[in-house]
């Protein structure tokens, strides 16, 4: 690892690459949670069931978390702004195809080549990130780059409410080519076709030098999973702090029929506020938490990323689950921005406390191995589960319940392992430090 700041980019460079990597994240992320928006009128054309909406949700994540471990290897490997460019394109295209398709079942297979396409973005992100600035400067870049997240679901809130209120007048929407669409499949088309202009804008950009990222001689696939083997009560310790943050922020995919079925709320009128709220809360905590960490690990304390993260975890656990048994639905959204803070601290700061211990020739396969955990544990099972939840125990009709009950399944064990979690991040952190000495 180079200690020596002049073998970065330049600030403008660095910082030019981070924003169209952010504008990317946001136009992935975009693409996932609208779906969440949508159920309800994508329940009512193909007949599916809430469990079969979870398994929809899903079906993005299962492909993406398998697609990261091999894709991870080539971002170690080959030019990683080309192949962001390749990722943006597939992934528009899939979003296009969700916009067309007349069938569950061509809905399903659409969402699955979704996450083909972004499986590419955080691995090669994350990497590039770490050649683009030193580690004391890392924590805001990368929480500038989470914050992603949280715009992208802000924006799908705005769009969704803004359009569903427009359609409202004028029914059905018709388009060249593709002739009468319903009102989802619009929503889909829109949010899809942008992303042709990032991946051509990809081609373009500047690859920044592997400062950190060099494979060694010799190197190959499996050192990542020696390096795990080395390292397995840290990595094992750590990963579900982050697995139950995806985890909660997957299952908000409910949060608008909830809110519609529990409080009686318009979905465009709880799009368009869950959005403007989200744009006030979520900026600042990313903010906050990225130059916070920055400035304690200048200051020596290189623990302060995940001590982060952990209060970030005792944050969102009790909120996101006592939200949905509040008697008004103004009391229960109030809750949930709670846990928008929460979500915020443990996401803007779980990569960078992650890049402190892996050695950089090996982290585009370690950061898939963590998207891997995350997505396919945390984002894979959480939908599916309430949807299921809702169906079995409650017959449909307790959504409500069902949204209260998955914050403890997922987040209580992983809230008593975090003490763990410390411990062993600790001893990972001196042996990555004794190592670049």
């Amino acid at each position: 690892m180079s200690d020596d700041n002049t073998a970065y980019p330049k600030p403008r460079a660095a910082w030019t690459l981070l924003a169209f990597l952010t504008l990317a994240y946001v136009s992935s992320f975009l693409d996932r949670y609208i779906l969440g928006l949508l159920i309800d009128p994508i329940k009512a054309d193909t007949g599916a069931s809430d469990t079969q909406m979870g398994l929809l949700s899903s079906a993005f994540t299962w492909v993406y978390a398998l697609a990261a471990i091999p894709l991870g290897f080539l971002v170690d490997r080959v030019n990683r702004t080309k192949l962001v460019a390749l990722g943006v394109a597939l992934w528009s295209l899939a979003t296009l195809w969700t916009g067309v398709a007349r069938s569950f079942a061509q809905l399903f297979a659409a969402r699955m080549s979704v996450g083909i396409g972004e499986a590419v973005l955080s691995p090669a992100a994350f990497s590039m990130i770490g050649d683009s600035f030193p580690p004391a400067r890392r924590g805001l870049p990368i929480a500038v780059y989470s914050m992603a997240l949280v715009i992208g679901a802000s924006i799908a809130n705005l769009i969704s409410g803004g359009i569903i209120k427009w359609a409202r007048t004028v029914g059905q929407v018709s388009l060249p080519i593709v002739g009468e669409v319903a009102t989802w499949q619009f929503i889909f088309i829109v949010v899809g076709a942008p992303g042709f202009l990032i991946a051509l804008a990809f081609l373009f950009l500047r690859e920044p030098p592997r400062v950190e990222s060099s494979p060694r001689e010799g190197a190959s696939f499996t050192d990542a999973f020696s390096w795990i083997g080395r390292n397995a009560a840290a990595f094992f310790t750590f990963v579900p702090i982050f697995m139950c943050m995806v985890a909660i922020a997957y299952g908000q995919f409910f949060n608008a029929p909830m809110f519609s079925r529990t409080y009686g709320w318009d979905t465009a009128n709880y799009a368009i506020i869950n959005g403007i709220s989200i744009l006030a809360i979520s900026p600042a905590t990313y903010i906050f938490a990225g130059r916070y960490s920055d400035s304690r690990v200048a200051a020596g304390d290189r623990m302060a990323p995940l001590k982060l993260a952990v209060l970030g975890l005792f944050v969102m656990i009790p909120s996101a689950a006592i939200a949905p048994l509040l008697p008004a639905g103004w009391m229960a959204f109030l809750m949930l921005c709670v846990t928008t803070f929460g979500i915020g601290l443990v996401s803007a700061t779980g990569v960078n406390a992650l890049l402190a211990i892996v050695p950089g020739d090996i982290r585009g396969v370690i950061v898939s191995l963590y998207y891997f955990f995350i997505s396919f544990i945390g984002g894979a099972l959480s939908p599916p589960f309430i949807g299921w939840l809702n169906d079995t125990a409650f017959g449909g009709e307790g959504l409500r319940y069902a949204m209260a009950i998955f914050p403890l399944v997922f987040g209580v064990p992983v809230m008593l392992l975090s003490f763990w979690s410390l411990r062993n991040y600790r001893a990972a952190l001196a042996r990555q430090e004794a190592a670049s000495v």
